[in-house]
């Protein structure tokens, strides 16, 4: 089933996956054209009745029956990594165009199948985050666009926590196989890098575990204790296609720091980017020969943009006819770049990333969502 097919409007969701994150996402929903809820699935039927109460027009129903039903036109996937790749090909199988939570697939090889299956049918796979749409990383990245950083040397990205257990009800699937800071968090900065910088061809790492066992800080299941199964500490060097080197460190292993999220320096200034994990914020440009660090105003990217504006960045691109910018291949070299990184931190080798990513278009100023 092809774009011209299934280019309809409104385009009608589905969610696979009534969790935390379901919120955000539904509310973005609600204030967007074109984009209703349907029907809201997830393996506890209570909580997708609940879920599907807050919305409008939508029903409860079971995963199966979501794939199939006449009135999904995009299947959201909301449920843990493990399952992403599963329920993007049961939902692609149906003839449905998928829009998942990250990372793509819990391996490059499970992305891989997935993005080949959408090929084959004909339909669009789309993934978060949807973050790098907003006005902070698209403003730095006019700023780039427009040469005032010069050549761009190298960049910083660094996120840490001491981990999610000291405030999710339920954090294990953070510490298994598609979790951890890389897998979790990494997607964030590496868009942004990839958004900003382009695409990555080599990379060097280590990785670390500080412990093998973590506990539940709050709630109802305090004090319950749950094996880490990833690394913790991740720290690399990413060498980008355009020459850049990024220094990048990923940890659930850190109480506190004053590190900057993103930075990206030139040969003719440096640049601040605002932290990934958001849409907006501050960015500030520091000239070659300046004394002090400008505020850039906003030069690009979906204003008041929340989660799920990627949706309706693909929904433009339907009706267009032209490439989304969160896209499943995006996604695909944001994965295969994080790959690539734990097999370099396992053997101790510069690893070559085999996939071909692509930086996206850049979303302009005062853009709409649905807009072209």
């Amino acid at each position: 089933m092809g774009d011209a097919v299934r280019a309809r409007s409104p385009l009608r969701i589905g969610v696979v996956g009534a969790g935390q994150i379901s919120g955000a996402y539904l509310r973005t929903l609600a204030a967007l054209p074109d984009l209703p809820v349907t029907a809201v699935a997830d393996l506890d039927e209570t909580r997708a009745s609940a879920v599907a109460a807050t919305v409008p027009g939508a029903r409860a129903t079971t995963p199966t029956e979501l794939y199939t039903a006449e009135d999904v036109d995009l299947v959201l996937n909301l449920t843990v990594p493990a399952a992403h790749a599963d329920v993007a090909r049961a939902a692609i199988a149906a003839g449905k165009h998928v829009y998942g939570e990250k990372p793509l697939a819990a391996t490059t090889t499970e992305a891989r199948s997935v993005l080949a299956t959408a090929d084959s049918a004909g339909v669009r796979v789309g993934c978060a985050p949807d973050t790098v749409l907003g006005t902070g990383v698209q403003s730095a990245r006019a700023v780039l666009d427009a040469g005032q950083l010069g050549m761009p040397v190298a960049a910083t990205a660094f996120m840490v926590t001491p981990g999610h257990e000291l405030w999710h009800p339920a954090p294990e699937f953070y510490y298994r196989p598609g979790g951890g800071p890389l897998f979790d968090m990494g997607p964030y900065y590496l868009t942004a890098l990839v958004t900003l910088l382009g695409p990555v061809r080599t990379v060097v790492g280590m990785a670390s575990t500080s412990r093998p066992v973590r506990t539940v800080a709050g709630g109802p299941r305090a004090g319950t204790a749950f094996p880490v199964e990833v690394a913790t500490h991740v720290t690399g060097v990413l060498e980008h296609e355009c020459g850049a080197l990024t220094t990048l460190v990923m940890s659930f292993d850190v109480w506190a720091g004053l590190l900057p999220r993103i930075e990206v320096y030139g040969t003719d200034g440096s640049l601040s980017v605002p932290d990934p994990n958001g849409f907006d914020g501050p960015v500030r440009l520091f000239r070659a020969g300046a004394r002090q660090w400008e505020d850039v105003p906003v030069q690009g990217g979906y204003a008041g943009a929340g989660r799920g504006y990627g949706i309706a960045d693909l929904a433009r691109s339907l009706a267009t006819g032209t490439p989304h910018r969160a896209s499943g291949h995006l996604a695909y070299h944001v994965l295969d770049i994080m790959e690539s990184l734990l097999t370099a931190s396992e053997t101790g080798r510069s690893i070559s990333v085999m996939s071909a990513g692509e930086r996206p278009a850049a979303v302009p100023a005062h853009a709409q969502p649905g807009a072209g």
